[in-house]
């Protein structure tokens, strides 16, 4: 299944994608597609539906960030050996984790913010994991039984507040719209995370180009260790690193200004289409 939320920002309805990629209503079955809805037996009901038997949802609906009501937006730094090369950093020995600010997450084809005084605002595409079912250390074995799907995430970064400002990497990660998701969480039985392509243009040009075959640490053990530290709920978010091209790792350094606009897609989750704006 391809869930998504869609309609006006802060009043989205749970729908469904049918198998002519036309959007339905499920706001008639569910709130949200969030919480429970998105564990084994919420799943299983929407799955259970015929798409047909839902009203559509009116022509040319905004989509909406694909989970709602995330309460924890974990990111993993550092995960593809050829992107933390460019950005002059060593492969870490256990995952890097931080903190992306719920409130940072927008829809896909919402307008990225460039916050107050930010000179270095960059782009990430990211394979984001999002939590079905509540994770408390889990095994690796057994990890991939608590996920619901996944979406396509725009790590959009300050790096100068994540990097030059001291402290922790979380405040350059969670300013106002760097979270875009979706435009669709993908149910887990029709992904395959093993070698998915993952894209980033910039104003057209490809900058981005990489695989989720080449992240250091996979999905399975990703959730195993961020069980041992955190419980994870249903609908939250864990965004698995980026492949190199990132505007840091150029050189010169090339970073997003107002005007620019951005694609983001990675195979079988969706396209992202961003413009950029001064906050």
């Amino acid at each position: 299944m391809k869930l998504v939320r869609f309609g006006a920002a802060g009043a989205e309805k749970p729908g469904l994608i049918d198998a002519d990629g036309k959007v339905r209503d499920l706001s008639g079955v569910v709130p949200d597609i969030a919480g429970d809805v998105l564990g084994r037996k919420g799943r299983a009901r929407l799955a259970a539906i015929d798409p047909a038997s839902l009203p559509l949802a009116p022509e040319g609906s905004r989509f909406g960030a694909c989970v709602g009501r995330v309460g924890n937006f974990i990111a993993v730094g550092l995960n593809y050996a050829d992107h933390a090369a460019e950005s002059g950093m060593a492969v870490p020995s256990e995952p890097v984790l931080f903190n992306k600010a719920p409130s940072c997450i927008v829809g896909p084809d919402d307008t990225v913010l460039i916050p107050r005084g930010s000179e270095k605002t960059d782009w990430e595409v990211e394979l984001a994991v999002v939590i079905g079912e509540r994770a408390s250390y889990v095994s690796e074995a057994d990890a991939l039984d608590y996920v619901a799907g996944y979406c396509v995430c725009n790590d959009v970064s300050e790096r100068a507040y994540q990097i030059e400002r001291g402290g922790q990497w979380t405040k350059g990660k969670g300013c106002p719209t760097f979270g875009p998701i979706g435009p669709w969480l993908v149910t887990t039985d029709e992904v395959d995370t093993g070698d998915l392509a993952m894209k980033l243009s910039v104003n057209g040009e490809l900058v981005q180009n990489g695989s989720s075959s080449t992240m250091v640490f996979k999905v399975p053990f990703l959730i195993h260790y961020i069980s041992q530290f955190m419980i994870l709920e249903p609908g939250d978010v864990i965004t698995t690193g980026t492949p190199p091209g990132v505007g840091m790792g150029m050189k010169p350094p090339r970073y997003l200004k107002p005007g620019d606009r951005m694609e983001v897609s990675i195979a079988g989750l969706g396209v992202q289409r961003q413009a950029v704006a001064a906050g």
